[in-house]
């Protein structure tokens, strides 16, 4: 709709018109959908049963290495919701 796939450009095109997220709604829906299986948000987690805590990766990453992927999780959150405020909500 925008003609660009720059977002400086999309956000652009959204403060003059209606913001994207009024006619592309089920393309918002979809995305919405995929940002939160992409996170590994619920309902797409797989929950872990006790024998799998205690085997798992919780145990082999220990101390920092394991802040650092939760520390990566959250960042990607973080960097899903930017986009999809930058692509439907208009920036």
């Amino acid at each position: 709709m925008s003609g660009s796939l720059n977002f400086t450009e999309i956000v652009c095109a959204q403060g003059s018109t209606v913001m994207y997220i009024f006619p592309l709604l089920p393309l918002a829906i979809i995305f919405f959908i995929s940002m939160i299986a992409e996170t590994n948000r619920t309902p797409f987690d797989l929950p872990e049963a006790e024998a799998e805590l205690v085997a798992g990766y919780n145990v082999e990453y220990s101390s920092i290495i394991f802040a650092m992927f939760f520390l990566a999780e959250y960042g990607n959150m973080i960097m899903m919701s930017i986009i999809n405020v930058e692509l439907f909500f208009g920036g």
